[in-house]
């Protein structure tokens, strides 16, 4: 999967998850505000992360996560080293 079908395929699933239109999912935009996330759906974020990508993600992982590309390069990085 090339780094742009997994942008995609993060894009998609967020915005069906989540409720909201995918063209608000853009890479500067602020993913918790977007989203409208609260706690408890940060641990939707992370289920759905772990089912879609197969890695397991920390609270440590989302601690810098502050857009939607912060996320993007997350899960990149984390499928690169599953490799």
């Amino acid at each position: 999967m090339t780094n742009e079908e997994i942008i995609e395929k993060i894009r998609t699933t967020l915005a069906e998850e989540f409720e909201v239109d995918i063209d608000v999912i853009q890479p500067d935009a602020p993913l918790m505000e977007t989203l409208e996330l609260d706690s408890l759906d940060l641990v939707d974020m992370v289920v759905l992360v772990e089912k879609n990508f197969g890695f397991n993600v920390t609270g440590q992982d989302f601690a810098g996560i502050k857009t939607f590309q912060d996320f993007y390069d997350l899960v990149i990085t984390r499928m690169q080293e599953a490799k």
